[in-house]
């Protein structure tokens, strides 16, 4: 309780600048927490699907896979089938990897999507905190100017105190603010190599694959 009411007090005694830094840490923690119930989804997600889709890539039930990239949400699923597909067109392995890779930059815009928010949000926090504390001293130091003398030095000392508690909740908000940021980033960065992995592992069944047909037509 007393840990509830100093809280309180600190976020009362610093300031009209208080509360939109408040509004941004808010709007920063939802987009936090929804990128990583989101990231989190789709790793698992992905990682379901490469474990249904290597199976059906060795018994070369190539139809099947190719209803996965339709019907799946998972970005493996699409990747992989886009190699499928265009490996029905053109069995050279440069043409199929060419389009998994397409597949890959199309899922990237979605894992890395809101994430720069968090950095931009992180800064505007730490900025926000520091305009309150020079409004802050600015106010004080007018009032100081038509105080008494004998009240100056202590009404100054409070005001400087009441002002600095906006740089000090713009830092408490963007330091995990810039966590976030850094902890999603690493996130998204291992799900694209993941992706990127499987799809090289299902490359090279498919071309294997390719390869073994085109030899058995020359014959």
């Amino acid at each position: 309780m007393d840990f509830f009411n100093t809280v309180v007090t600190f976020f009362q005694s610093g300031g009209s600048f208080m509360y939109p830094i408040a509004v941004v840490l808010v709007i920063g923690l939802a987009i936090a927490v929804e990128r990583w119930m989101f990231l989190t989804y789709a790793k698992q997600s992905n990682k379901r699907a490469y474990n249904q889709i290597m199976p059906l890539l060795k018994k070369k039930d190539y139809a099947s896979i190719v209803k996965m990239g339709q019907n799946g949400g998972a970005p493996v699923s699409r990747i992989i089938a886009a190699g499928v597909v265009r490996m029905a067109e053109s069995p050279r392995r440069d043409d199929i990897e060419l389009a998994m890779e397409e597949g890959v930059l199309e899922a990237m815009p979605r894992l890395e999507k809101r994430t720069n928010y968090l950095a931009t949000l992180a800064n505007i926090a730490t900025l926000l905190g520091l305009l309150g504390t020079i409004i802050g001293l600015i106010a004080a130091f007018t009032a100081v100017a038509n105080a008494d003398p004998t009240e100056k030095a202590s009404l100054l000392s409070q005001s400087i105190s009441v002002a600095m508690n906006t740089t000090a909740f713009g830092l408490i908000s963007a330091i995990p603010l810039l966590l976030a940021h850094a902890v999603l980033q690493t996130k998204t960065t291992e799900i694209v190599d993941s992706l990127e992995m499987a799809g090289v592992k299902c490359l090279n069944v498919i071309s294997g694959g390719s390869v073994s047909k085109t030899r058995n037509v020359d014959r």
